[in-house]
């Protein structure tokens, strides 16, 4: 299977060349989108939290960029290193408030997190630095060697990302400290009496979980040129809530599933036009949800399996 990703990752970096860059752009999105849902399928899948804190994730990343672009005169392939050391701080201490508590407790906390993320933004003791209600502008890195278009080394590097993330990821979830994070999920009353510092787990895995999902908002703001607080609103919280559960959150395969939902599913209905293609969208969402509730990935792993056992 390794052999399997491989060839696939390799694949879909040759084939960037075959398109032209408007095409690869919106590859390149899908492929960031995906490195977001890496992290939930790490938080919801694997240690069974619940979160709307992602849209304050992916902002504190674009804004770490932004910020380092704008105010600093470092690079900003070194946004690359320290979107997910910030987004790991802001998800473990995240993890610490809400990781002892009930589902219900943990969608309030971070749903608090998701709405207050936008008003920080515009306070007036840090808008010098963020901008406020303007944003911030910023340039896209520079090429190494200048031989590849923006659009086309974007994806290259989201791609390599990508594949860096997932392999980090298996290798986690198949890791103590990943079954600890399991054992959490299934029952955290047992999970203690073994041993287990259930409240540790989960802030690990939700500090796991803000740094790709910092990552992926670093990227988007490479990618954009532009952070505004209007961007990382309560709604982009959601979307991905949707992709996750598209893709299937207990299968990293899903967050690849997820991300291209995201980004490919919205055309297929605007071609209904406005007003019918949201009601579309929504009547899709529910169906697929009813029909597949391991998502997409593991509809798939049950059709595989029938196709074995044949």
């Amino acid at each position: 299977m390794r052999t399997v990703w491989t060839m696939g990752f390799v694949a879909a970096a040759a084939l960037s060349f075959c398109f032209p860059d408007f095409i690869v752009f919106r590859f390149t999105q899908a492929v960031i989108w995906a490195i977001a849902l890496v992290g939930l399928v790490i938080l919801c899948g694997t240690s069974g939290q619940f979160s709307f804190a992602q849209a304050g994730f992916f902002g504190i990343g674009g804004y770490t960029a932004a910020i380092l672009g704008t105010h600093t005169p470092l690079s900003l392939y070194w946004a690359l290193v320290l979107a997910p050391l910030v987004g790991y701080a802001a998800g473990y201490g995240l993890g610490r408030v809400a990781g002892s508590h009930s589902l219900w407790t943990q969608a309030l906390v971070s749903y608090a997190f998701a709405i207050a993320f936008p008003q920080l933004l515009r306070w007036r003791v840090i808008e010098q630095w963020t901008g406020g209600v303007q944003g911030l502008y910023l340039d896209f890195p520079s090429v190494p060697g200048g031989v590849l278009s923006n659009d086309r080394w974007s994806f290259l590097m989201a791609l390599a990302l990508l594949a860096a993330g997932l392999w980090l990821a298996a290798n986690l979830i198949q890791s103590r400290s990943g079954r600890a994070m399991m054992a959490a999920r299934d029952h955290d009353l047992a999970a203690a009496a073994q041993g287990i510092r259930v409240v540790q787990v989960r802030a690990a895995a939700s500090g796991v979980a803000g740094a790709y999902v910092a990552l992926a908002g670093c990227l988007s703001a490479f990618q954009f040129g532009f952070v505004g607080p209007t961007g990382y609103n309560f709604t982009l919280s959601v979307q991905m809530l949707f992709g996750l559960v598209i893709g299937g959150m207990h299968s990293l395969t899903g967050a690849i599933l997820g991300g291209l939902f995201l980004q490919f599913f919205p055309d297929l209905t605007a071609g209904f036009g406005k007003g019918l293609s949201a009601l579309l969208y929504a009547v899709l969402l529910i169906a697929a949800i009813v029909a597949m509730p391991d998502g997409v990935a593991g509809a798939l792993g049950r059709l595989a399996a029938r196709l074995r056992r044949q």
